[in-house]
This record gives structure tokens, sequence and C-alpha cells, in this order.
């Protein structure tokens, strides 16, 4: 049983400016293209990048009907930016030219990368190769042939964000990463498959720390899934081990929350770079994510984030 205060919350709010820079060090002239960013002043915004004020509920919100329709689209685009980055990555592509794609299909459809200046993450999506666990910010990495990385995309699209992620193998891997990335999708699925409503929160970390001991790994116990909607991150914590912090609080029809264990191949301790974001293992082991953004329905579930 992992104590409450194992558990980091991943974001916070911070008010920044319109204008986003990028430094690139990268080789490649397309992603030296894009070395400062103008948000179009026509796009809509979250809050946290107008300065707006506005209300992350304290609890689990339940969402009507309308809300959940309305927030689809947003999910479904995250869904297939992410699809469309994975289709494209390849050895020799530095982490920036994936900012920048993910940047230009969102700028496309008419959606804003939600990452971008929350908190000051100064990036359009997180990038994580091997060692980093989360937060990667993209620059001048280059992947390289047997490389495993995290992409996670969230948008924010008529007024909601969607939230997604997946760990695509670079080229040929060796067998221990392939069991890795295996290993983490099956802990997502796993914590998917018991939500429904009335079933305590606390049974989706139990499966996935159970998964993930079946197959010889360990979850990275300090960072959990959220409650989203009109807000990136809110309420529910979404744990995924054991864990005091969960208590009995249960799942309820209209609830949506992400579902995105981190996975590792050695120690889980962790420690945090000089950036401030990019979360590493401190034994420089590899890690896995996987995650989609869930609705709980009267019988079960539905993953908004998948496509069709």
């Amino acid at each position: 049983m992992y104590p409450k205060n194992s558990i980091i919350s991943s974001f916070c709010l911070l008010k920044k400016p319109l204008l986003a820079r990028r430094s690139c060090n990268c080789n490649s002239p397309k992603s030296k293209s894009y070395s400062k960013l103008i948000i179009p002043k026509t796009l809509s915004l979250p809050p946290y990048v107008t300065g707006e004020d506005y209300v992350v509920p304290h609890s689990a919100e339940i969402k009507s009907l309308q809300e959940i329709n309305d927030m689809r689209p947003a999910c479904l685009l995250a869904a297939s930016i992410l699809k469309f980055v994975g289709n494209n990555l390849k050895i020799g592509m530095c982490t920036d030219e994936i900012d920048a794609l993910v940047y230009a299909k969102c700028i496309e459809a008419g959606a804003y990368p939600s990452p971008l200046n929350f908190k000051g993450f100064p990036k359009s999506v997180c990038t994580s190769v091997n060692e980093v666990v989360c937060h990667g910010i993209p620059g001048s990495r280059t992947l390289k042939n047997g490389d495993i990385i995290n992409v996670d995309v969230t948008v924010f699209y008529k007024g909601y964000h969607g939230d997604t992620s997946e760990t695509f193998i670079i080229g040929e891997a060796d067998e221990q990463s392939k069991s890795l990335v295996k290993a983490a999708e099956r802990c997502r699925d796993a914590g998917i498959r018991v939500c429904s409503h009335g079933t305590p929160l606390s049974v989706i970390g139990d499966i996935i720390y159970n998964t993930a001991t079946e197959a010889g790994f360990q979850v990275v116990p300090f960072f959990c899934g959220h409650g989203i909607g009109r807000y990136f991150h809110g309420p529910p914590d979404i744990v995924h081990v054991p864990c005091d912090l969960v208590g009995d609080q249960k799942m309820l029809e209209g609830m949506t929350f992400t579902i995105e264990p981190i996975l590792c191949d050695g120690s889980p301790d962790i420690r945090i770079e000089d950036d401030g974001w990019t979360v590493v293992t401190q034994d420089g082991s590899r890690s896995a994510q996987f995650e989609h953004t869930i609705l709980v329905t009267r019988g079960g579930f539905e993953i908004l984030t998948m496509q069709a």
C-alpha cells in the first residue's frame, strides 16, 4: 500500500502569454522553421492561457449527456493526432519535430494543444524517450533504432480537453523493451475493464498493480490519472497502485477521467531534471505508458479516445 504523499500531481495552472518560444537544435531543416510559434488569434483558447477565471470542481464531476457529447470531438481529435504522429515516427527524427507535427495538426483542426503554456510547459506535446518516465520536453534528442517513446497528446477543442498517449517502438527493440511496452498497454486496458457505475475507484490501482507484477514489471506510483472536461486536470485522482488515498470513493455514471499507468523495467524511483519537468528513472531503466480518456456508464465504460 502506497502512502498518500507518494502521489504527485502532474500539472498546476499558470497564466502565460500567447507567444511560446521553441529552441530546436535538430539538424532537420523542417524543425528549424518552428523556432517561434504564434497562436492564431481566431483559435479558441483555454482559460489558463487567456487569463480568464474558471473553476476546477472540488469533487468528481458528473457530466450531462449534452456535456459528454460536447466532449467527444476533442477526445476523437486527440486520438486522431496521436495516430498520425505514430504513423510518422522514424529513426533520425528529433522530438522537436514531433512537437511541430502535433502543433500543426492541432491548428489545422482548429484546436489548441493543451500542454502549451499549462503551468509554463513550453511545448505542445510530451515526448518521453526510454528512461524518461513522463513530461519529456521536445527538443534535440534524436530517435534511434530500438528506442521506445511515449507521445502524450492533449487537445482543447470546442471548449473541452481530450487526452491520450501511447508508447511506440522505433525500429527494432530488444525483447525486454517489447515486453515492457506490451505490459504497459495491458495494464491500462485492465484498469479500464473494471470501470463501471458503483465500482470503487481503488480497484483500478489494484488490477493495474497486479497485472504489472505478474508481467515482471513495476508501476511508477508517483503519477496518477485525472478527471478531465472543460478543465485539463481535476478530480478524481486515478491512482495506479493500491493506495490509502483513494478511500471508498466510487465511480459514478457520467464521470470522465484518464487511466494512464507508467511501468518500468527497473526501480520505480524517479528524479526530476533541472528543467523542472522531465522525470526520469533514477537507475536509467526504461519506462512505458499508455493512456485513454474514458466515460463511466451505467453498465461499464466507454473509451472516448478510441478511434472507430
